[in-house]
């Protein structure tokens, strides 16, 4: 009978005990990882759509000073580990500016990305809360990180790209419908594509220009002219949207494209 009490004491001193330092870091991250809070942002012209997680809550703001104001003082409260937006062409950028500039952690991620994530989670159904979900379910799964915010000569470089593509487009619209139209129409559209296509080849050298005045794009702009098919608006291209050009490796500049 003492032998068997000294058995139970034993045994009480062990569940009692404290757990080993390993147990303990284990427990404090995965609590880290519950209070972590991920937020999905899908930005219209007019609305931003929010999503947290794990939470659930959604909210609306407007697209504008007031709403963002709102907007920036709630995901500070939040704590956010993470901050996804789609790049959208340039609606995102008054808040991506308020975001970064409060040291929040706000990630642009490539729409292509997001549209896999959303098709291998299962959620094929679109509207603007939705999408602000999937933005958020991304974030917490696959925790992107953070990139730089471009800076004023790189946001200058993609709006002079952005004006070209929007003339190309324009271009390609107007050559189509020149091939259907009557002879009367045809010569007003003729005059329209000479003046798009004179605008494209005046923005074409304004790039040039815009990318040889900065030495360090230069060099970058030289290096990646070495590759076969790529010329100066592809160069150009590279140089806006992956300004982390030269200083990651090829794997993760693939993961960022």
């Amino acid at each position: 009978m003492v032998a068997a009490a000294n058995l139970k004491s034993q045994a009480r001193t062990v569940v009692g005990a404290q757990e080993p330092e390993s147990c303990k870091a284990g427990l404090a991250k995965e609590q880290e990882m519950l209070q972590r809070s991920f937020i999905g942002i899908d930005v219209s012209k007019a609305r931003l759509d929010v999503a947290f997680r794990p939470g659930g809550e959604t909210l609306s703001v407007s697209n504008d000073a007031r709403g963002i104001a709102r907007l920036i003082k709630i995901v500070k409260n939040a704590g956010p580990h993470c901050v996804v937006l789609e790049a959208t062409g340039g609606f995102e950028l008054m808040l991506l500016e308020k975001l970064s500039a409060d040291a929040l952690p706000v990630v642009v991620v490539n729409p292509r990305q997001v549209r896999q994530f959303a098709r291998a989670s299962g959620r094929l159904a679109k509207t603007d809360a939705i999408d602000a979900a999937v933005l958020a379910h991304f974030a917490e799964v696959m925790q992107p990180s953070q990139r730089m915010l471009p800076d004023a000569k790189t946001r200058e470089l993609r709006a002079l790209l952005a004006r070209r593509r929007q003339l190309v487009e324009m271009i390609t619209a107007e050559t189509n419908r020149k091939a259907h139209a009557l002879e009367l129409v045809r010569r007003g559209i003729a005059v329209t594509l000479r003046c798009l296509k004179r605008q494209v080849a005046a923005l074409d050298r304004e790039l040039t220009a815009f990318v040889e005045r900065m030495p360090a794009w230069r060099r970058k702009a030289e290096l990646l002219r070495t590759t076969p098919g790529v010329g100066p608006i592809t160069s150009a291209t590279l140089l806006a949207q992956l300004p982390e050009l030269g200083t990651l490796n090829r794997k993760q500049i693939a993961a960022l494209w």
